[in-house]
């Protein structure tokens, strides 16, 4: 009995992360195969696995990846050189990148390796592209010198392109059209996907819909022909997000039924590509919509893929045949393995989710798919698709298929030749190929995803190509390795409360792309918070109780201490929902951003209890015999912790915390803009069992922190905020002769520098400017503020840049749709201001932001010289100037000669440039092909040098050093009379 629309919607959320052996106990009993059967269909596979191996002994591609597998320098290279090569417009820079892919592997090693001839000249340009590029001094490279570089270049770009072609069907839709009908595709229908990756700007998307269009048309032309369009929905809009759902899911709901109209109009098949497991929800939404459209009655070309990775996969298919039902229609329906595994599981492990999306063995995804199967094969309002290169896989579904032929096989354009040949030509079953098309620039991102999916160890592809995997390995049953591991986790692959473990679990934290959860967050943060603040102290009388607790507090074992951060930490999660509130009313911070902030402080929390326990314990030092040596480390006496507004609880705390399990009594001082949230993160501490007295609170502004850091009982100070602030602090430990020497512990501000080169991906680059540069309305002393573009590249970067601008929404920071927030107050707002009127006629692109409130508009400055930018504005307004190509060094020079260290980054697919700004760069955080913001307690440690900060890094292993006293005590065991020990030993050989 098909459920109904409503029913079938609501038993997919439940799957979502709900624990494996869990969702696949009845996966298992739907896959289970019976002894006749199973042995008719590995009877099947093994002819299949002949007719594979038949092909790829007459296939380079096949050739190629066996060769040169992933895991090999020689495979991690080509895939390096591909990725980048085509999108490189200046000659030297291309042939920097040629030399570093070519000349850090071995390609000797693989000369006449190969079968295939092809394979084998490939290797000898290789070999010959290292001897001209690399350190050789033979005579083969002194012959071959003489053609030098540029043919070098040209034969490798040469050789990018035909790599393109064989994973690409043409640079335009009737280029593929035409070359579907050549004999290799004889029989086979295909899929045109027209390359469209995720969109960065509006212009972008219109592009996207565009090419749908025209290919809609030109597949309609010959409708009887039966090719396809795929559709990616990321493609057609840049903001396809949860948050933005409101405003992208109508959007995009009027785009596809346009294509829909027009396809159904021609009699084309329109598919909707399935992606990141973020957007599924979003994306039956647009489809149900669709599915509604009364002009599209009686249509059954509307399809969908499904993901049998997706832990979700088998309710999904059955909303499908509701919705086929429903609609009155077949729904065409193709089945995957899956297409983001690997980003899918970083992205729970770093966001703290409580399990993941999908399944994290191949051998369950295979499991997953069979049940699906059996489940499409059930469905009565379902036209089954199984995209696979699997021979296991695909003689198992001939087996259940019988004599049918209502349904289709899969392949992507490139992969897997060999396997439906005969079944299409000689048996009568059909296969559509999944076909990209676009222009041999564009695809080669999609291309080396296509060789890393399919050249993964696991994968069957790969597995085939490998002569040490025998046969009945490749044709093991998935459903009995389930079983053997009980349908557990990889133990290879950590979930993410266990990322860190076994010395911590991660910061729990909330799936803010679950619409559901994101509505209940967004209700908890409208509601109006109490903003309680403790009674004010004054700061002399905070100093005198700090100190009296401070002898108690100091003999506490460290262990207790420990303890005491735990349960912090404990209280902490227990209380995110208020804590995020007040940072999003107080503080002025969005949802993410402080949800982001709470996770912070309660990993400081956890590792400081970690390091504690292991780095603070006595330490046994080596002498002569006879004598004992034992380093300690203890309190130093009363810390004053003085916080920035910017991370008001996570700064605060670490500081705090850090101090504190070392054996101090701690002043703390928050922000004067955001006491409420310091005054509750003291008051959860006191109930964690930290003493009263041995952890103060002082409110008030600069006045306040300046008459503590004057007190000369103090024994340490540890700061957050500006350089003149910071030196001003420094000035008054100094100020008087008579007072001890104490430690300064200063994090400060930035002119923080992203440098971009030719080889980097314009689309990764703008998204990382958006994210170092505006989030959190750039108020993060890490953020970006200069942008130094290769000027090849700096002209199509900002075009991205702009546009992707223009989709940032600024606004009230406690709607989930916003981006930017307004900054922390008036003198901020006028400063910031002020700044960008008196450089009005140097904003290359700005956006336009709400009349009311603290609002400073994100705005692009250009300068003429890197070196122009000489102090740090702290808002969102990014700085830009460009650089030469192979000027790398000197404009490295130009950024460390400001005195600021504390964070760059590089973007390039060059590793010696990483190497060498690695080697260059004088700061405290380096960030290569990623953001700048966002260090993660005990992964990156965090602090600068120079005018940004003393060290050590917070976060890092060696950052409660500096809170303790070093006490060493040597003791002669002998002083009593002899040494026991050393008399008592035997005459051992």
């Amino acid at each position: 009995m098909i459920a109904s629309l409503e029913s079938a919607r609501k038993s997919i959320r439940p799957f979502h992360r709900m624990s494996e052996p869990e969702v696949l106990a009845p996966l298992v009993v739907a896959a289970t195969v019976d002894g006749h059967a199973r042995g008719k269909i590995i009877a099947n596979a093994r002819g299949l696995l002949d007719d594979l191996r038949a092909a790829q002994a007459d296939g380079w591609v096949n050739s190629f990846l066996q060769q040169y597998r992933l895991g090999t320098e020689e495979g991690t290279a080509l895939l390096s050189l591909a990725e980048a090569f085509l999108r490189v417009p200046d000659p030297q820079t291309a042939d920097l990148l040629i030399a570093d892919k070519l000349t850090e592997a071995d390609w000797s090693d693989h000369k006449g390796q190969s079968s295939s001839m092809l394979v084998n000249s490939a290797t000898w340009g290789l070999v010959l592209g290292k001897a001209v590029l690399g350190d050789s001094t033979s005579t083969l490279k002194r012959l071959i010198a003489k053609a030098g570089e540029p043919f070098v270049r040209q034969a490798v770009g040469a050789a990018m392109r035909l790599m393109g072609q064989v994973f690409v069907m043409g640079r335009n839709i009737d280029e593929a059209m035409k070359r579907m009908e050549s004999k290799d595709n004889r029989g086979f229908t295909a899929s045109f996907d027209m390359l469209g990756e995720a969109a960065r700007t509006k212009k972008d998307a219109e592009r996207y819909f565009e090419s749908y269009q025209a290919a809609i048309a030109a597949v309609g032309r010959n409708a009887a022909r039966g090719h396809s369009v795929s559709v990616k929905l990321s493609a057609l809009h840049p903001r396809y997000e949860t948050a933005q759902s409101a405003q992208c899911v109508p959007e995009l709901t009027d785009m596809v039924r346009a294509l829909a109209r027009s396809a159904a109009s021609l009699g084309v098949q329109l598919t909707v590509d399935a992606e990141e497991a973020a957007r599924l929800e979003m994306s039956l939404d647009i489809i149900e919509r669709v599915s509604r459209d009364p002009e599209l009655r009686g249509w059954d070309g509307l399809g969908m893929a499904v993901q049998a990775y997706s832990k979700r996969a088998r309710p999904v298919i059955a909303w499908a045949d509701a919705l086929g039902k429903d609609s009155s229609r077949i729904m065409q329906v193709r089945l995957v393995k899956g297409a983001y595994w690997d980003s899918e599981i970083k992205h729970a492990q770093e966001r703290g989710l409580s399990d993941f999306p999908l399944f994290t063995r191949k051998a369950a995804t295979d499991v997953s798919y069979l049940a699906c199967a059996q489940d499409m094969f059930a469905a009565r309002n379902i036209r089954p698709a199984f995209a696979t290169h699997n021979a296991l896989t695909v003689a198992t579904i001939l087996q259940w298929a019988g004599d049918a032929r209502d349904f289709e096989f899969q392949r992507l354009h490139g992969m897997g030749e060999g396997l439906f040949e005969r079944l299409v030509r000689d048996e009568g079953y059909h296969c559509r190929t999944y076909a990209p098309v676009g222009g041999h620039r564009d695809l080669l991102a999609y291309l080396v995803r296509r060789l890393l999916e399919n050249g993964a160890n696991s994968s069957f592809v790969h597995q085939l190509a490998d002569q040490s995997v025998s046969e009945d390995e490749l044709l093991a049953d998935p459903v009995e390795k389930v079983m053997a591991v009980g349908g557990t986790r990889h133990p290879a692959i950590a979930a993410p409360a266990d990322l860190f473990q076994p010395e911590r679990l991660n910061s729990t934290g909330i799936d803010l792309d679950d619409a559901a959860l994101l509505k209940d967050i967004a209700a908890a943060m409208a509601l109006p918070i109490k903003l309680d603040i403790e009674s004010i102290v004054r700061p002399a009388d905070a100093v005198t109780s700090a100190l009296a607790a401070y002898p108690a507090w100091s003999s506490t074992p460290v262990d207790v201490r420990a303890d005491c951060l735990d349960r912090l930490a404990d209280l902490l999660e227990a209380n995110r929902s208020r804590l995020m509130a007040i940072a999003v009313q107080e503080a002025r911070k969005t949802i993410p951003d402080a949800l982001s902030e709470v996770r912070e402080a309660i990993d400081f929390c956890r590792y400081y209890a970690v390091r504690a326990r292991v780095d603070l314990a006595p330490v046994e030092l080596p002498g002569p015999t006879g004598e004992r040596n034992v380093l300690r480390h203890e309190g130093r006496g009363v810390w004053v912790a003085i916080a920035p507004w910017n991370f008001p609880l996570a700064i605060f705390l670490g500081q705090v915390v850090a101090a504190l399990v070392a054996g101090n009594t701690v002043v703390a001082k928050p922000a004067p803009q955001t006491p409420a949230i310091g005054s509750l993160a003291v008051a959860l501490a006191h109930e964690a069992g930290i003493p009263k007295d041995a952890l103060q609170i002082v409110i008030g502004s600069g006045d306040v922190g300046a008459a503590l850091t004057a007190d000369t009982r103090i024994a340490g100070v540890v700061f957050t905020g500006s350089v003149p602030t910071a030196k001003a602090i420094a000035r008054n430990l100094l100020a008087d002769d008579d007072r001890p020497l104490v430690p300064l512990i200063a994090e400060t501000g930035g002119l923080n520098a992203m440098v971009v080169d030719s080889t980097a991906l314009s689309e990764q680059v703008v998204r990382d400017v958006l994210l170092s540069g505006f989030q959190s309305a750039g108020q993060r002393c890490s953020a970006l503020r200069l942008l130094l573009l290769q000027e090849d590249i700096a002209e199509h970067t900002l075009e991205m840049l702009r546009g992707a601008m223009d989709m940032l929404n600024v606004g009230d920071p406690a709607d989930p749709a916003t981006d930017i927030g307004p900054v922390i107050d008036q003198a901020a707002y006028d400063m910031l201001m002020a700044y960008r009127e008196s450089v009005k006629d140097r904003i290359v692109h700005t956006v336009a932001v709400p009349g009311d409130g603290l609002f400073v508009p994100p705005t692009v400055i250009r300068l003429d010289d890197a070196s122009d930018l000489n102090r740090e504005y702290f808002g969102p307004l990014v700085h830009v100037a460009t650089w030469k190509a192979g000027t790398l060094e000197a404009t490295i020079a130009k950024i460390n000669a400001k005195g600021f260290g504390l964070t760059m980054g590089l973007h390039s697919r060059i590793a010696g440039s990483g190497m060498l700004v690695e080697q260059l760069a004088r700061v405290g955080n380096l960030y290569i092909n990623r953001s700048m913001i966002g260090a993660v307690v005990g992964s990156q440690p965090f602090g600068g040098e120079g005018l940004s900060g003393t060290g050590p890094k917070a976060g890092g292993p060696h950052y409660l050093y500096r809170f303790c006293a070093e006490r060493a005590t040597s003791t002669d065991t002998t002083s009593a009379g002899g040494n026991a020990s050393l008399l008592s030993l035997d005459d051992g050989t």
